[in-house]
């Protein structure tokens, strides 16, 4: 063969030559492909072929075929790659719009990833089919040249090829690999997560790097991500906190937008949308609608659609579109015809919700990454570089923010969004005007580079309002979106004068309007002479509680002519608001903090006192004279003045809101004073609290930005000779202060207060105000930063994942504990140092964590309980759990969001109705109740229990879905009042009750539910001889106390025929009547003459049996009251002191006697019964019942809520039968009995409980249940054996002896039987032979018979015989 002539060219020159015609290949080559990157890549179109649906395309044929598509469509498609894969190959993007090669304003930007775990290939070649059909159809079908040309739509048909090439085909379960890149990580399992830390090396991840930075440059609106393996579309989030495997719900704040986004996929596949995809992997697997929340179906950290979420603007979710992963190509068709209407109608959403441009107020240019908030929704997204943004939205009423660093926001209310095409709002924003100078401040340009950080430890912080968007990549790094630079100064505040009441509430107006974002003006109640005592709340969503974000407060003006404070806050309010989204530090406070501002709290003081007052005393107490910061209860000493309207109101704020920090605004001196501000002794001595360390830093840093309260010496000229180290004190150490705001704040609730003492005068001239301000501005936005300082975080039930209110929070060594909020998340101030922190909480394993507390910021230490198993003791059942059908699992999901934070407030709020308070005379009661009955006769029923000495009727009234049925099922409450004539509060309150109930019957949802659910009795008056004669307005008379025998109804209730001694009165044995009908779950009755709720027993009983089921029930309604739950019981009309904890007593403790009715209804009703004292007045005016129907009615329907929770189950037999009568013993005490179907409903505190069920012939069950206190209850079946006990010995042992000692008996008797016969026999043949021989044996007989003992023998033998032998021998002839 002939040697070719490159053979004979020397190596060098051979390599220099290839080199050479390389290089000039590139050169000629023709461009076929822009990467995104910078990259052009050179692969030779080639013709395009018609789609077969009977093959895949791999990496070589996947890229000839988008380079035909690109170069025969031109005008509506760009391919692109925006990176390589680890083994080079490139992660190609079609791009389909018109004009594929501009971006254009005003159009949302979609996209479609495929192929992201190679082995899951459905998804490919889906997609590849979808850009040939939008490609072909393009100008022929007006659907999608519409699409085409509204949308900037992105198919990326494979995001890891190199699985791809590794996986084969008809792998249905994954098992020949390819699912993760060529280095081996699944790459939707390396995305920065929010609840975990993601450590990975980026060059081993190339394919996450490029999609992040293309998601991050593109800002994309709607995606979806593809997959394999079911069917099923899944949303954000794919992980939670608590990274439980599966069955965590981890909700979004664009949840509702998910779920309907997953539907329009699913409801347009035929499979999908049936929920069912039986899969031969798991054919057990259902999908409620076809979708599913991504963490509740199994939890995947690190994800691309919550990263998309959080980081991108984008809504993502992920498809899985077939059981097979890789199935064989002749499917392919079959999936393309399953999938091409959803791929469609999804696309199309992309265009909901609301759009629109955001430009700059003087010259009308773009703003771009300006944040757009939607008020109530804490997710926000940006504008792009044209200034559009897309915020997709379901319909619905919505006010929407517009926010930029040096700019005044704007925002728009009210936007009505519909179905279909998004609505067009546009923000105009105006640069802020710099007040000093006159200048305009504009930001520079947000195009600056990118600046590099570490990863910083993931947190529970939420940082979606951030001006500064912080996007986490794994390997360490952080890319970040610049903040705007600017050298403006802060605004500062303008107008410093003094404020009366009518001018500082028109500013708190005035500021409330002007920036209703962020600012909402309430009240908590009034001073003596009626005014107002407000808080401005400042905060990015500042009309709820946030998970999360801790509650601060100041608190001004508690002394009248101490004023510095008032003016101080009413200038923060101002400073707050102006500089909000233009001063970074005004910003993040306000969108890290829910900031209560109360200017003062002595209004009526503060108009008696007089401006230049330097250390007097006009102005300082309040209307009725009294020093507010004497008035509250005090740990040490008792406070003996009456409490006072502005002590009880802000008591009343303290426990409704979950405040973490706090100071006390004073003027006299210049010191930060801090608890405890007395001691046991009274004297003044350092009063060292458990957190002393605590107080002492968040004391340092008020002072130490106050240079001349940080000197120590305040007041030389008035006070020579004090000095406070570091401008700080302990308040027992300076002086003793008994009854102070700041100790009552530490002590009764999770909130540390300190007393700052402002300035040496306590009323300075007007003048002098803006030095106050310019030296107390920086330690107020100093002391606010301090909220953020210890641990903080959520306890959370493991299993669901719902967070644990109330529970405990203790931090070891340290002797004060904290709560969880009603959503369960926790606060809890610490110096830094490393701390072991315990989590508990009633029916849970207590959790021990140890956490160090950073030097700056804030550690997040989450505790997840477990709660203590239900398992059962000794013997249990073997039958068949309880099942919950989807209506009582609905139902418990009820009953909770009622229990937990706002849920029974809204109901409240949402329930107004008109009314006409007066008292009624029993005929207009009577009738009341008969009007009821006529108006509303589907849920309602009357009847009469009996009647009084003088013949007035006792009525019962029957609220229920079905009043006239029976139904065993449901719990049976009773509401009862008037047993005192004398105090017809209680009466007048439930005949609103039922009326309320009744008209919001059918128009409430939740009152709906609670009528079908329960069966509620009300019992208005029990003694209306009494309320006959009683007096209005008489508050201590006992005018109508008795009934008309002069017989005190509360004393007459016996059980027992030995402890009575006369017979019950009418009114008694008709009410005894009705609690003897058992079957109550819960009762409650009214009267009057405190403020105060009590338990049994009257009787002076020790110990009392179930005392903290009780005492825990009383604790529900005064805790649900705004006024019983502070515990000021002080009723100076009937000599009542003093603080009674959480407004709850035992009876006995408050009065003791015998035969009250509630020590009956639980003795022998076997029904728990609280008595609500509602008001220290006995007979209150008629004005003022409107009052205390507001003060009560969130606490009654506290208790329709609290009747479904502690135990309920039904107890039946083997063979179904159930079991009445049966008696359920609760710990070992109290008794229940089942009612007809076995059923039994028994409230129990919250904690673990066990049960033992006893019925006659049955064998004795045992069980242990866990009682939530926001939890309905659970159903538990108690199903019986027959008893194997006989003599309490077992069954089987009994019958075995009594089987043998039957055997013996028989064996013995068959003995005896068998002697006795064979001596029978012998007797009858001597007998025969007599007989035959007769003749000879009578002569024997004579001759031997004369004169011998043997001869009587034988004689009387024969004598004893003979007859009894004739009769044997006649009957046997």
């Amino acid at each position: 063969m002939a040697t070719p002539v490159w053979q004979h060219i020397p190596a060098r020159l051979r390599r220099r030559v290839s080199l050479f015609l390389l290089c000039v290949v590139v050169v000629v080559s023709p461009d076929v492909g822009e990467a995104s990157l910078g990259r052009r890549r050179d692969v030779s179109p080639s013709p395009e072929e018609v789609e077969s649906y009977n093959r895949y395309y791999n990496y070589a044929d996947l890229t000839r075929l988008l380079h035909s598509l690109a170069q025969k469509h031109p005008h509506i498609a760009n391919l692109s790659s925006v990176g390589q894969s680890v083994q080079g190959r490139e992660l190609w993007v079609m791009r389909i719009t018109k004009d594929p090669n501009t971006d254009t304003p005003g159009k949302p930007k979609f996209k479609y990833v495929g192929n992201m775990h190679g082995d899951e290939t459905v998804s490919r070649q889906v997609l590849v089919y979808l850009v040939e059909y939008l490609l072909a159809k393009y100008e022929e079908e007006p659907r999608i040249t519409q699409l085409v040309t509204t949308t900037d739509i992105y198919i990326m048909p494979s995001m890891n090829p190199d699985g791809f090439e590794r996986s084969v085909e008809g792998d249905c379960n994954g098992d020949a690999g390819g699912r993760a890149n060529a280095r081996d990580y699944d790459l939707n399992r390396y995305f920065p997560d929010q609840f975990q830390k993601i450590n990975v090396n980026q060059d081993d991840i190339p394919e996450i790097m490029a999609v992040i930075k293309w998601i991050l440059e593109k800002k994309f609106v709607l995606s979806a991500n593809l997959h394999g393996g079911t069917v099923v579309a899944s949303y954000p989030f794919d992980d939670s906190a608590f990274h439980q495997q599966r069955g965590q719900y981890s909700q979004s704040s664009d949840d509702g937008v998910f779920r309907y986004l997953a539907r329009v996929y699913a409801e347009n596949h035929p499979v999908m949308r049936t929920g069912e995809p039986n899969c031969p992997s798991t054919p057990e697997e259902k999908f409620k609608d076809g979708i599913t929340n991504g963490a509740q179906w199994y939890d995947v950290p690190g994800g691309m659609q919550d990263y998309n979420y959080l980081h991108g603007n984008c809504l993502e979710i992920t498809l899985e579109l077939s059981c097979c992963k890789y199935p064989p190509a002749s499917q392919l068709h079959e999936e393309w015809n399953l999938n091409r209407e959803s791929l469609l109608a999804y696309m199309e959403k992309v265009h909901i919700g609301v759009r629109g441009f955001v430009t700059e107020a003087s010259a009308g240019t773009a703003l771009p990454d300006v944040s757009i908030v939607v008020a109530g929704i804490n997710h926000n997204l940006t504008t792009g570089q044209f200034g559009d943004y897309f915020r997709l939205l379901l319909p619905g009423v919505y006010n929407i923010s517009a926010m930029a660093p040096g700019y005044t926001s704007m925002a728009v209310y009210n936007i009505q969004v519909s179905e279909g095409n998004a609505i067009e709002q546009n923000f105009t924003l105006a640069p802020v005007v710099n007040i000093h100078t006159g200048s305009i401040t504009v930001p520079m340009s947000s195009t600056q580079s990118a600046t590099t950080a570490p990863m910083p430890t993931p947190t529970a912080t939420s940082t979606a309002n951030s001006t500064l968007n912080r996007v986490n990549l794994p390997g360490g790094t952080e890319s970040s979106t610049p903040p705007f630079v600017s050298e403006q100064q802060p605004v500062q505040p303008q107008e410093f004068r003094h404020h009366n009441y009518a001018d500082m509430e028109l500013f708190l107006r005035k500021y409330s309007s002007e920036f209703p974002s962020i600012a909402h003006l309430y009240s908590v109640g009034r001073s003596v002479e009626g005014r107002e005592l407000y808080v401005m709340v400042i905060s990015d969503n500042p009309t709820v509680h946030e998970p999360g974000e801790p509650e601060f407060k100041y608190v001004g003006n508690m002394h009248g002519n101490e004023v510095v404070g008032r003016e101080l806050l009413l200038n923060l309010i101002e400073y707050l608001c102006r500089n909000y989204g233009s001063d970074p530090e005004v910003t993040q406070l306000v969108n890290s903090t829910r900031i209560h501002i109360m200017p003062s709290m002595n209004p009526d003081g503060y108009e008696v006192a007089r401006e230049g007052d330097v250390k007097g005393y006009k102005g300082r107490n309040n209307s009725n004279n009294y020093d507010l910061n004497r008035n509250f209860p005090d740990q040490f000493a008792t406070t003996r003045d009456p409490r006072q309207p502005e002590t009880v109101a802000v008591m009343n704020w303290l426990k409704s809101i979950p405040f973490i920090l706090s100071a006390n605004l004073h003027g006299g001196s210049l010191v930060v004073n801090y608890p405890y501000d007395d001691d046991k002794e009274g004297i003044s001595q350092y009063s060292k609290s458990p957190d002393d360390k605590v107080f002492q830093q968040v004391a340092r840093a008020y002072s130490q930005e106050n240079p001349l309260m940080h000197n120590g010496h305040p007041c030389e000229e008035l006070y020579p000779d004090e000095y406070f180290e570091d401008g700080i004190t302990n308040g027992a150490n300076w002086y003793n202060v008994p009854g102070g705001m700041q100790d009552w704040n530490y002590l009764n609730s999770n909130c540390f207060e300190v007393t700052i003492e402002l300035g040496c005068v306590k009323y300075p001239k007007a003048k002098d105000l803006p030095s106050y301000w310019e030296q107390n501005r920086r330690s107020l936005l100093k002391f606010i930063q301090q909220v953020h300082k210890g641990v903080k975080g959520t306890v959370t039930d493991i299993k669901d994942g719902t967070g644990i209110p109330n529970a405990t929070i203790q931090v070891e060594k340290i002797k004060h504990n904290i709560t969880t909020a009603q959503t369960g998340d926790y606060w809890r101030l610490l110096v830094p140092g490393t701390y072991s922190l315990i989590a508990s909480a009633r029916g849970y394993t207590s959790v021990r964590i140890y956490a160090t507390v950073p030097i700056n910021g804030v550690e997040v230490v989450d505790f997840r309980l477990t709660r203590v198993h239900s398992e059962p003791k000794g013997q249990t059942p073997k039958g068949p759990e309880a099942t919950q059908d989807p209506s009582e699992e609905e139902f418990q999901s009820f009953i909770k969001d009622l229990s937990l934070g706002q849920g029974l407030e809204q109901l409240v709020r949402s329930t107004a109705t008109e009314n006409s308070f007066r008292y009624r005379s029993y005929k207009e009661m009577s009738e009341f109740l008969r009007g009821l009955t006529l108006n509303f006769p589907k849920i309602t029923s009357r009847r009469s229990l009996g009647q009084s000495l003088e013949f007035r009727t006792i009525w019962a009234l029957e609220i229920s879905n079905k009043p006239d049925e029976a139904e065993p099922s449901e719990p049976k409450i009773r509401f009862v009042a008037g047993i005192h004539g004398n105090a017809p509060v209680g009466t007048e309150l439930l005949l609103e009750f039922a009326a309320f109930l009744c008209i919001n019957y059918g128009k409430n949802p939740a009152i709906t539910r609670l009528i079908n659910e329960t069966r509620i009795v009300i019992l208005p008056s029990i003694n209306p001889d009494g309320r006959e004669i009683a007096k209005e307005k008489q508050c201590t008379s006992t005018l109508g106390l008795t009934n008309a025998h002069g017989k005190d109804l509360d004393t007459d209730f016996f059980g027992n025929a030995s402890q009575r001694v006369v017979e019950a009165q009418p009114e008694t044995r008709a009410v005894m009547n009705l609690i003897l009908e058992r079957g109550y779950t819960l009762s409650v009755a009214l009267d009057g003459g405190s403020l105060l709720a009590t338990y049994p027993y009257d009787k002076p009983v020790q110990p009392v049996e179930n005392e903290g089921t009780l005492k825990y029930l009383a604790n529900v309604y005064a805790s649900n009251h705004p006024k019983m739950h502070l515990g000021d019981t002080g009723c100076p009309n009937n000599g009542q002191l003093g603080n009674i904890p959480d407004g709850v007593l035992r009876a006995a403790e408050r009065q003791s006697h015998m035969g009250s009715m509630k020590d009956f209804s639980v003795d022998f009703g076997h029904c728990p019964e609280i008595t609500v004292y509602t008001g220290c007045c006995l007979f209150p005016s008629a004005e003022q019942l409107s009052t205390l129907w507001a003060e009560n009615k969130k606490a009654l329907l506290s208790m329709l809520v609290e009747v479904h929770k502690g135990v309920r189950g039904k107890v039946r037999d083997k063979s179904g039968k159930p079991i009445v009568g049966a008696m359920i013993v609760l710990n070992g005490g109290v008794r229940v009995f089942t009612a007809e179907g076995g059923y039994f409903h028994a409230l129990l505190a919250p904690g673990n409980h066990n049960i033992e069920a006893v019925a006659d012939g049955y064998q004795q069950q045992r069980q242990e249940v866990v009682v939530s206190s926001y939890e309905a209850a659970n159903a538990i079946l108690i199903e019986f054996d027959m008893d194997n006990n006989i003599f309490g010995l077992p069954r089987e042992f009994v019958v075995a002896t009594a089987a043998a000692s039957m055997t013996a008996l028989v064996v013995t008797a068959c003995i005896i039987w068998c002697v006795c016969s064979a001596k029978s026999n012998r007797q009858k043949d001597g007998f025969h032979r007599l007989r035959q021989h007769r003749d000879d044996y009578d002569d024997e007989i004579r001759l031997t018979s004369m004169g011998s003992k043997k001869s009587l023998l034988a004689h009387e033998f024969q004598d004893d015989s003979e007859s009894d032998e004739e009769t044997l021998y006649a009957n046997k002839l």
